[in-house]
């Protein structure tokens, strides 16, 4: 079995990350969705829907996951056939499959994709394993003299699509009675960012690809936010935040854009001290720039941000203010830490590992310890590590695993699923 090649499946409710085992990274990075574009009768699918010539405007979207769990199983064997065969050219009778799911997952999904795997697709054998145990492990062997390593110990921040966990790792083990959750993601903001320009200036309730691009390219996370809202509230030039974004026209461009990503950039400027700049300060700065009108030109398809670039990710750290009865991060994570036995605090403190698409919001980090200092006892450090890369992060721990010479024992079996069930081999995996 040593030359079994196994596939590593990241399954995200966003994206999927797919790729061998060993490999430093994923063959494939795409959308875990189908879209079928106004135009045509078809649903693209997988790495179909980055296409650049793609018009993905008011796609119809389906999904496999609602709320972080798996709903619909056929959907995501499709996605799934098209990864294998298209994008990996792998066979699944001879290979084996390390796949990610969500934390404490149903077991009637967990019956529902063993089933997928081992009675559609044939897979030799199945390890299955949650992220924040993945992301650990790589973060254990890439840093071997840090406290993580060290102390076998981290508490992982994972900021996904549909939600939000505080996981506490011990010894490569999730510890489940520690972890917390917050119902809020990526895909939230998404639709809240979508609620607020809807609102200010274009209906934009159906775009949901062009409104991930705006969030991503646009979005930050302010350090001050009294001084960012006043900030925002002024005319012109002296409105660091102000930014303009081109909807295509399904003609020249079939994705939107910055109009300008110089003037996008403008707010990495502001002072870090929360120091308000004074009203004119750039007259004397950017003549040319002031004598350009900042007024939205309603002949083109495009639409302003302001303050909306910051309040969106405002929301993780501050739910209440979406109506959602719920603490902000830093609060979530002293409640994780809490949950923990007390000589774990000091050294959990110490090693946040910030993972998922959500933390790559400029300032996010920054924000987050400054945040979570208050409420941690003064005789503990804080220190916060994000990812080199907090998309690829999980599928680069399982790719790490899946290399291991431990993996072909960690793993079920067909014949072993076939004799025992489901819910007998689960127990292997310690979830």
């Amino acid at each position: 079995m040593s030359s079994n090649v196994v596939v590593v499946l990241d399954n995200g409710g966003g994206l999927i990350k797919a790729g061998i085992g060993g490999e430093r990274d994923p063959t494939t990075v795409v959308p875990n969705c189908t879209a079928r574009p106004l135009s045509s009768k078809k649903f693209l699918l997988a790495d179909q829907l980055l296409s650049q010539t793609e018009d993905l405007t008011s796609a119809v979207l389906r999904r496999p996951f609602d709320r972080g769990y798996l709903i619909n199983q056929d959907l995501q064997s499709t996605i799934w056939s098209h990864i294998f065969s298209s994008l990996l050219h792998v066979t699944p009778s001879s290979s084996s499959l390390l796949l990610t799911e969500p934390l404490f997952n149903l077991p009637s999904i967990q019956r529902a994709t063993d089933e997928i795997v081992f009675e559609e697709f044939n897979f030799k054998s199945l390890f299955v394993s949650d992220s924040p145990s993945l992301v650990h492990l790589y973060e254990a062997s890439r840093r071997p003299y840090d406290v993580v390593s060290k102390a076998q110990c981290s508490l992982v921040v994972d900021v996904g699509f549909s939600f939000t966990h505080v996981a506490p790792v011990f010894q490569n083990f999730t510890v489940n009675y520690g972890v917390k959750r917050m119902d809020l993601g990526g895909k939230a903001l998404t639709n809240y960012l979508k609620e607020l320009v809807s609102y200010r200036s274009i209906n934009v309730m159906d775009e949901t690809f062009l409104i991930d691009d705006v969030k991503e390219k646009l979005c930050f996370v302010s350090t001050d936010v009294a001084r960012d809202l006043q900030i925002a509230r002024r005319r012109g030039n002296d409105n660091y935040f102000r930014c303009t974004y081109v909807l295509p026209d399904g003609i020249t461009h079939t994705k939107g854009f910055v109009k300008d990503p110089i003037e996008a950039q403008r707010y990495l400027t502001l002072s870090e001290k929360g120091e308000l700049p004074q009203e004119g300060a750039n007259e004397d700065d950017e003549p040319e720039v002031k004598s350009k009108p900042n007024k939205v030109d309603l002949t083109k398809n495009e639409f302003s941000l302001s303050n909306e670039r910051f309040l969106v990710p405002e929301m993780i750290f501050r739910p209440a203010d979406l109506g959602m009865n719920q603490a902000g991060l830093a609060e979530c994570i002293v409640r994780a830490v809490n949950s923990c036995h007390p000589h774990l605090h000091p050294v959990l403190y110490e090693s946040i590992i910030l993972t998922g698409g959500s933390t790559l919001f400029p300032n996010f980090a920054k924000r987050l310890e400054s945040e979570l200092r208050p409420l941690v006892p003064d005789v503990y450090q804080v220190k916060i590590a994000t990812q080199e890369d907090p998309i690829l992060g999980v599928w680069r721990g399982g790719s790490l695993l899946a290399s291991s010479p431990d993996f072909d024992a960690m793993c079920v079996t067909k014949a072993e699923y076939e004799e025992l069930g489901s819910s007998r081999c689960r127990r292997r995996f310690f979830h």
